[in-house]
């Protein structure tokens, strides 16, 4: 597949069911490299960087987000019109009123694509970097290799009795860990923080337990499973996978880090206000509660965007309401300082046709499946601001300029968290994998 450098070569789904340079300057180091000791300024340990990943599940038709096609005709431009951004001659559709204004603190890339046409590979590959190997049905979860919140789980590790990976209201399809083991599956928060009486599950303690006997009886057990070593097969042995969830669920219960984050009655009504009395908009709070408390990664898993019938309606309404959340918490991690060190992607599996059609039975109109042109929203973390990488054609059937695949993508997750993605793993087996098969980053993202 041509890319962006030079190179040759419908369902739902219920929850658990750097561009390598040689820069001789460097003393021969790779552009990964270069990058990670940038980082590290004067020599100090590089700045924790962090990431949201709002993952919009069913595929989001970039028609109708950032790659509007006014000049189309009308069964491919649809119902919606054009509006200026920020950034000088880029329009976003007219859903996109917020991200519009604050274009300038963000970069899409409009030229994403692969050939992974059904949700379930589709979702695999964007999500981990490596493409399914075999056929699989549409709606499957896949876990052939591990996800990315799993690999940052695995290299950063917790931090004040906090889980590193977190899923917010479920796992995505392919958001698990693979061969890495139980420990690296996301935390799931499946509570709804826009409750009043909003809780969070294996938090605190049960009442009739007593807190100071539970944990010291817990400390006592870790250091006789030193003896036995068992945590060091806890990717091939179930056993030993369930005892580190239970000694995460311990650290967690017994770590004030962690309960305070949970707390969202702590945030003033004016900032709960902005992000909107939605399950969506009070996660996205909670994403960004997390990440101030130390979480690495955070997914925000968020359903419904299978439009293969009535797109337009839909995107009135969940269109809107996803620019107000995304545009609320770029502009708090902004404010707040911290959007330089968090990184804040949304993207789905894949965009859609931009042939509209009509379902049997329908009498509204949708798009379907479109693996040819993706869009994916890139904000933070050292991205550069107010732009646009790579294009589609002018009917947008497919990314023509600056294309990319989803190896560099993720290639360019991993490298602004610190974690190179030339990476090899290894199975319980022994049996080396590599973390992404193309390690380049998105050079324009750097």
């Amino acid at each position: 597949m041509e890319t962006g450098f030079t190179r040759r070569n419908c369902d739902g789904i219920g929850r658990r069911d750097c561009l390598k340079l040689g820069l001789g300057a460097l003393l021969g180091s790779g552009f990964v490299d270069a990058l990670r000791l940038r980082s590290a300024g004067d020599g100090s340990s590089p700045k924790k960087t962090s990431c949201i990943l709002i993952w919009l599940d069913g595929g989001p038709s970039h028609l109708e987000t950032f790659d509007p096609k006014p000049d189309a005709p009308a069964e491919i431009r649809g119902e919606f019109l054009p509006i200026a951004t920020r950034i000088p001659g880029v329009f976003f559709s007219e859903n996109m009123t917020r991200l519009a204004a604050i274009s300038d603190k963000l970069t899409i890339v409009r030229s994403v694509r692969h050939d992974q046409n059904n949700h379930g590979a589709g979702n695999h590959y964007m999500t981990t970097g490596a493409p399914t190997r075999i056929p699989v049905s549409c709606g499957a979860f896949v876990s052939f290799h591990p996800s990315m919140g799993s690999v940052v789980s695995f290299e950063r590790g917790t931090r004040d009795g906090l889980p590193p990976y977190f899923s917010i209201p479920d796992m995505t399809r392919s958001g698990g860990p693979n061969f890495l083991g139980a420990r690296h599956a996301p935390f799931v928060v499946n509570d709804d923080p826009n409750q009043d009486a909003f809780t969070v599950r294996d938090v605190t303690i049960p009442k009739d337990l007593d807190d100071g006997r539970t944990i010291s009886r817990r400390k006592m057990r870790d250091r006789l499973d030193q003896f036995v070593r068992f945590h060091d097969r806890a990717a091939g042995d179930p056993v030993a996978g369930a005892d580190e969830n239970y000694q995460q669920a311990v650290s967690l219960m017994s770590s004030t880090v962690a309960q305070r984050a949970f707390e969202m009655h702590r945030e003033p009504g004016q900032i709960r206000d902005a992000y909107g009395r939605s399950t969506f908009g009070q996660q996205a709070l909670l994403a960004r509660r997390l990440i101030e408390a130390g979480v690495p990664f955070v997914t925000l898993n968020n359903g419904g965007w299978d439009h293969h019938s009535n797109i337009f309606p839909a995107f009135r309404t969940q269109g809107q309401k996803l620019d107000a959340v995304v545009a609320t918490l770029i502009d708090d991690l902004d404010q707040r300082g911290i959007l330089d060190t968090t990184l804040v992607i949304v993207m789905g599996e894949f965009g859609r046709t931009p042939q509209i059609s009509t379902l049997p039975g329908s009498a509204t109109p949708g798009r379907d499946h479109w693996s040819s042109a993706i869009s994916v929203l890139v904000a933070g973390c050292g991205t550069p601001r107010g732009q646009v990488i790579g294009a589609t054609d002018r009917y947008g059937y497919a990314a023509v300029e600056k294309i990319y695949a989803p190896e560099n993508l993720v290639s360019s997750i991993y490298t602004k968290l610190g974690i190179s993605p030339e990476k090899i793993l290894y199975t319980p087996a022994g049996r080396p994998t590599h973390l992404v098969s193309d390690s380049r980053p998105i050079a324009e993202l750097m």
